[in-house]
């Protein structure tokens, strides 16, 4: 059993009034009382680079440590025992 979905008018306006033509009508104040009020939360300590530096604490100090463990192994942390071409154990294992 499909369900189908009904599919109705827009309601009629009873009064008239659009608020969507309202808000567009209305714009942006050319004074805005609460402007200075808002600045500070993006300006200084609160910008958004400021509030995103803080989220991973850590982060670049791990990767770098990363790294060098990775470079480290790969140069220094050779393991012959493995990957030999006849596969498996040789004759140098008892």
């Amino acid at each position: 059993m499909r369900f189908t979905s009904v599919r109705r008018a827009p309601r009629p306006n009873l009064t008239g009034f659009d608020p969507k033509a309202f808000a567009a009508a209305a714009g942006t104040p050319k004074n805005d009382p609460w402007a200075r009020a808002e600045a500070w939360r993006y300006t200084g300590p609160f910008t958004r680079w400021n509030r995103f530096k803080g989220s991973f604490p850590g982060l670049g100090i791990a990767t770098v440590a990363f790294a060098a463990y990775c470079g480290y192994e790969y140069l220094f942390l050779k393991d012959d025992h493995h990957g030999h071409a006849e596969g498996g154990h040789g004759e140098e294992h008892h």
